[in-house]
């Protein structure tokens, strides 16, 4: 389109340019034949008065009586000395249009009468002939003496001199009006294509936006309307691949979360769904059998009652993670040293059950400003997931100390473990996380790290996990009491 926009700016230019030229060089032409015939007309006038002059001093010199007779006497020398004081061609007429002398007859004849046929009927009239740059005129004059028309004048007067002088001045104009309407033509096209380029290459741009190029830029080094229109282009075109960048990473995150929970429902499902049938399947035994076997009703009851406490495990884990913006207990100065010696001593019995054991190293005065109960859970679930992850045999080193600055109390979980790889590092604290590990618990669906981390954020701390050189480090800082942080309001 905008192709043809720069057409219809080039022959628009073009017909305008040329209507123009077209326009001056005929006015020209007419206001220069018009000041012609009115320098001609002042110069006729000007002949008939001398003639008449002439012709007056010429009756009132030989005494002649007003009559036409007398004119043909002196018109032979009559029309001789007009023709030498005019440099004219001059005949005398007959009031009745005879001619009664001529200094060149070849100058009237074969041309126009019109001038003589006016003059016979008493009025003065000339015609002009102009061919090129030639041009002549024919004058005649009735000759009245006393208020008696005694005969004609009539001159051919030679104009060639005037008429090729401005036939010159019309060629200089016509050319210097060529030049002049050919420059401004060629300025404007230079002008309409300094426009619609910019605008034909705005139209390319935007059919390859069109086409989802979106690393298309305009650069066009100018300060007009122009030049702000392209920044304002690339501004545009920026913002919307940043847009689509950031709804493509909502889109990936959405899906990720969307299989994430998906894996977590299966899981869970699967989990819930395991020990549900086991003891829904020995309750019905034992219902149909009673205690006729009581070797099979103790263990049934047994396995009932653990699979019931694991599914309450659980359940409990589950409302933690779906409801953790809940109200909490009130927050109060809690004794952590005190909390984490009373969790591993309880999780020692855990830890021997996998043939491990737990080293507890603590400073004093370990005072934070927090929930009691989170705590805890928080220190059992790191514990736990130490126990559950670590290689056989192994030590689980547990630290309580305060940092440099003595604002943060920190707690280490170490233990020897398979390394993990970044990219299980980056997931371990996501809410459907279960890892992949080459040991999982039964019953466990990856909820203890996420639960550990919501925690710490409502604490206002901070927990990062480092691994390598097969060892698992789990670093938890959280605010001294009377330092800035501390509980977060549900």
């Amino acid at each position: 389109m905008l192709r043809t926009l720069r057409a219809k700016f080039v022959i628009g230019f073009f017909l305008i340019f040329c209507l123009s030229f077209l326009v001056l060089n005929v006015t020209l032409k007419e206001y220069i034949r018009s000041s012609n015939r009115d320098m001609i007309t002042s110069d006729l006038v000007e002949l008939k008065n001398n003639s008449n002059v002439y012709v007056l001093q010429a009756f009132l010199i030989n005494h002649f009586t007003n009559n036409d007779l007398y004119f043909g006497q002196m018109a032979e020398e009559m029309v001789g000395d007009l023709h030498r004081a005019t440099s004219s061609d001059v005949s005398a007429y007959t009031v009745d249009g005879i001619l009664l002398n001529s200094t060149d007859e070849t100058m009237f004849a074969g041309r126009s009468n019109e001038d003589l046929q006016l003059a016979l009927g008493g009025k003065t009239a000339y015609t002009i002939t102009y061919e090129g740059s030639t041009g002549s005129v024919l004058y005649s004059y009735p000759v009245v003496i006393d208020g008696v028309k005694v005969g004609i004048l009539r001159f051919a007067k030679d104009f060639s001199s005037l008429y090729e002088q401005t036939e010159r001045i019309l060629n200089i104009l016509f050319y210097l009006a060529l030049a002049i309407f050919l420059t401004a033509f060629l300025f404007s096209y230079m002008l309409s294509r300094h426009i619609t380029i910019p605008l034909v290459k705005m139209t390319d741009a935007s059919t390859e936006v069109i086409r989802g190029n979106l690393n298309i830029r305009l650069k066009f080094r100018r300060k007009d309307e122009i030049g702000r229109l392209a920044e304002n282009f690339n501004d545009m075109i920026g913002r919307i691949d940043s847009q689509i960048a950031m709804i493509a990473r909502d889109r990936d995150r959405l899906k990720a979360l969307n299989e994430q929970e998906k894996r977590f429902f299966d899981n869970v499902t699967h989990e819930l769904k395991t020990p549900l049938t086991s003891i829904l399947g020995y309750a019905e035994i034992i219902r149909e059998n009673g205690e006729s076997d009581r070797v099979f009703f103790d263990k049934g009851m047994t396995h009932i009652v653990d699979e019931s406490r694991r599914l309450h495990g659980m359940v409990l884990n589950l409302l933690e993670v779906s409801h953790r913006n809940a109200v909490m207990d009130e927050a109060a100065l809690v004794d952590t040293g005190t909390l984490l010696r009373d969790v591993c001593d309880s999780m020692e019995i855990r830890a021997k059950r996998y043939k491990k054991r737990i080293v507890l190293e603590l400073e004093n005065g370990l005072v934070v400003f927090g929930q009691a109960d989170r705590l805890r859970q928080l220190f059992i679930n790191l514990l736990d997931n130490a126990i559950k992850y670590s290689s056989q045999m192994a030590e689980i080193l547990v630290i309580g100390d305060r940092t440099t600055k003595a604002e943060t109390i920190r707690f280490t979980f170490r233990n020897p473990s398979e390394t993990l790889s970044p990219e299980q590092i980056a997931s371990v604290f996501e809410p459907f996380h279960s890892g992949d590990r080459t040991f999982k618990e039964e019953g466990s669906v990856g909820l203890g790290l996420s639960i550990v981390k919501s925690i710490v954020d409502d604490h206002g701390g901070m927990i990062r996990l480092e691994s390598n050189e097969g060892c698992t480090t789990v670093c938890v800082e959280l605010p001294a009491a009377g330092k800035k942080g501390g509980i977060n309001d549900a």
